[in-house]
């Protein structure tokens, strides 16, 4: 079912000139969540004992990060403040310019595809890596069991 809706979200990107959140959308949504859940559920039985322990570290980790988040947000402008940083430098460059130094009509694809392709190019190698290191825990679990 998330595959579908990622298929389908993916087409809407295209309908609306985001290719590349299209290919995004696309490539994880609907490919390697897809095959990531199959992965799992091939792998699990259909019975799981369950184990009491401590759960209290985790939640004091979670709790503390939680708390670091949010304290972290006290100090953003507000939401959809025009005296934001954001809206005084780089937003008006790009919403200007892009066209005349891009030439594509999508702003968003332009921003990504050019302005930050360093940046893209490391959030594709990150999700490839974690790709890779997911099959690999899948491949080593498989192994152990037979």
């Amino acid at each position: 079912m998330g595959g579908m809706y990622s298929l389908i979200s993916a087409i809407l990107f295209v309908v609306l000139d985001a290719v590349d959140v299209a290919f995004t959308e696309a490539a994880v949504g609907a490919g390697i969540s897809t095959v990531l859940f199959l992965s799992a559920f091939s792998i699990t039985g259909k019975h799981h004992e369950l184990k009491r322990k401590s759960h209290l570290p985790a939640l004091l980790i979670v709790l503390t990060t939680g708390a670091a988040l949010i304290y972290s947000t006290l100090d953003m402008p507000a939401f959809s403040d025009p005296q934001a940083p954001i809206h005084q430098h780089v937003a008006p460059h790009y919403i200007e310019e892009s066209y005349a130094e891009i030439g594509v009509p999508n702003l968003v694809t332009s921003v990504l595809a050019s302005y930050r392709s360093f940046d893209t190019l490391g959030e594709v190698t990150v999700v490839f890596t974690a790709l890779i290191a997911v099959l690999l825990l899948l491949g080593a679990i498989r192994e152990n069991e037979e």
